[in-house]
């Protein structure tokens, strides 16, 4: 008996709510009908941005993924004579990377303030490293550097390929400040260890021998679990002066 009086309030309880709302609404009609329609325009405008984006991302990961593969295709020169089966090579090096860079401007001038777009701009610049326009190059990573922080992939991605443009150009001090930078920004997106054997190195080519021995003992000492630590022992060991006799 009691089961079916407590069912009996619940049901007139659910009842009771209801007519409140249908009150309601029958007292508030063009507001509940504004309610109705601004809450399904969101709807629809969400669903709307939210299939605009998938598209923007498919078509950004599809343009990337074609640029890419003109990037990683070798040309005759590195091949083995005759080529290997189902490999079709670019002619030249020019060839390849001109119709990289191509193809990543492409992507960026379509997709600018996508992830991959600012990827793009970074292989752009190493297709035009390759084929001898340093100028270039490294104006769009300077551009990107200056857009990205050291903390985001394509910022640190950018960071390291100035310092390395720096050295290759020969500006060894240039080239030594900005590894020790972005070796000691904690917020650094990329490994150390990595840029820090870049700094040893740079400083070994330099023949400044204290600093190279310093900066490698200081690699497998903090990095002692880096790929880069056995070889780091052993140019410190090398370039240590009791080792020469």
């Amino acid at each position: 008996m009691k089961k079916e009086l407590k069912k009996q309030i619940k049901e007139d309880e659910f009842l009771s709510g209801i007519e409140i709302a249908w009150r309601w609404f029958e007292g508030n009609r063009k507001l509940a009908q504004s309610v109705l329609v601004a809450t399904l325009a969101a709807l629809v405008l969400a669903g709307g941005l939210s299939f605009l984006r998938s598209r923007r991302d498919a078509e950004a990961s599809s343009g990337f993924e074609a640029a890419m593969r003109i990037y990683e295709t070798p040309y005759a020169s590195e091949l083995p004579s005759p080529p290997q089966d189902g490999i079709a090579p670019f002619a030249s090096k020019a060839d390849k990377f001109t119709k990289a860079a191509a193809a990543f401007d492409g992507v960026e001038r379509g997709h600018p303030a996508h992830a991959l777009g600012r990827r793009a701009r970074y292989y752009a610049a190493l297709s035009r490293i390759e084929l001898g326009d340093e100028a270039a190059a490294e104006k769009a990573l300077k551009a990107l550097a200056d857009a990205q922080p050291a903390s985001s992939l394509e910022g640190a991605l950018a960071r390291v390929a100035i310092a390395d443009l720096k050295r290759r150009s020969g500006a060894t001090d240039g080239a030594v400040e900005a590894y020790r930078v972005l070796v000691d920004d904690a917020s650094f997106a990329l490994p150390r260890d990595f840029v820090l054997m870049s700094l040893a190195s740079a400083l070994e080519g330099a023949s400044r021998t204290t600093e190279a021995v310093a900066s490698y003992r200081r690699l497998y000492e903090q990095f002692p679990e880096s790929v880069y630590a056995p070889e780091a022992q052993r140019r410190a060991a090398y370039l240590r002066p009791e080792s020469r006799g």
